[in-house]
C-alpha cells in the first residue's frame, strides 16, 4: 500500500499592522504658525495634525472631544491662557493629552507656571522641525521636555528671596529615590539613569514611580520642580 506524500503545511506569516499615527492638536493665536506646525508635522507619517485652536477658550472643548495623544499649546492666548486652558485639560480628562507649551522665549514666567500646572515641558517657537517632531515623539512616549538649566533658573526667578524651607516628602525618598531625582532634574532619561546607576531599566521605573508619588506629581517635569521649591536641590540663576 502506497502512502500518499503529504505536503507540509505552513503557518503563514502575518506582518504586525502599523501602529495608527500620533494626533495632535495645535493651539496657536497665530494662523502663520499653526500652519508652520502642521505642514512640518504632518510630513511624518506618525504624525496627524488632528485639529486647531486659536484661543485657550476653544482648546479646552476641541481638546475634550478629540482626545489628541498630544497638543501644543500657545503659552500667551488671549481669552485664556495657556496655563489655564492646560490646568482644565488636565482636570477634566480621564486620560488627557500629553502637553507641551510653546514659547518665544525661554525665561517665560508663563512657561515655569505652565509646567507647575502640568505641561510635560515646552518648545521655543524657533525650535527647528527636526527639534518640533522629537519633542512631539518623547513626550508622546511619555517621556518630559525638559531644558535643566532653563527649569533651573525659571524656578530661581519664581522662589527669589530666602530659600525655601525642605518639603516633608524629602526625608521620606531612600537614597536611591534621591538619587534618581536628582539625575530627572538633569533631563536624563530611563535608559540614561539605568546606565549611569548602572541598574536595569524595570529598576529605574520603579525609582521613578515612587519618586512620583512621594512628591505627589503627575509626571517628571512636576517632580523637578517639586526638587527646587522643595528645597532638594539648591537654585542657582
Amino acid at each position: 500500500m502506497t502512502v500518499p506524500a503529504t505536503t507540509p503545511t505552513t503557518t503563514p506569516t502575518t506582518t504586525p499592522a502599523p501602529r495608527p499615527p500620533l494626533r495632535i492638536v495645535l493651539c496657536d493665536d497665530e494662523r502663520m504658525v499653526r500652519t508652520a506646525l502642521r505642514v512640518i508635522l504632518e510630513a511624518e507619517a506618525d504624525l496627524e495634525v488632528v485639529g486647531e485652536a486659536a484661543t485657550g477658550a476653544e482648546a479646552v472643548p476641541l481638546v475634550r472631544s478629540l482626545a489628541p495623544d498630544v497638543v501644543l499649546m500657545d503659552v500667551r492666548m488671549p481669552e485664556i491662557d495657556g496655563i489655564r486652558a492646560t490646568e482644565q485639560i488636565l482636570a477634566t480628562m480621564a486620560e488627557p493629552p500629553r502637553i507641551v507649551v510653546v514659547t518665544t522665549f525661554e525665561n517665560d514666567a508663563y512657561v515655569y507656571d505652565a509646567l507647575r500646572a502640568g505641561a510635560a515641558g515646552f518648545l521655543l517657537k524657533r525650535a527647528d522641525p527636526d527639534e518640533l517632531i522629537g519633542a512631539v515623539r518623547l513626550v508622546a512616549r511619555g517621556d518630559s521636555l525638559l531644558f535643566p538649566a532653563a527649569v533651573r533658573s525659571l524656578a530661581a526667578a519664581h522662589t527669589a528671596g530666602a530659600p525655601p524651607a525642605v518639603a516633608p516628602w524629602v526625608a521620606r525618598l531612600t537614597e536611591r529615590e534621591a538619587d534618581v531625582l536628582r539625575l530627572m532634574a538633569t533631563g536624563l532619561s530611563n535608559h540614561e539613569m539605568s546606565e549611569r546607576l548602572g541598574v536595569g531599566p524595570q529598576t529605574v521605573k520603579t525609582h521613578v514611580a515612587a519618586v512620583l508619588t512621594k512628591t505627589g506629581s503627575r509626571d517628571r517635569t512636576q517632580a523637578v520642580i517639586a526638587a527646587y521649591e522643595g528645597g532638594f536641590i539648591m537654585k542657582k540663576g
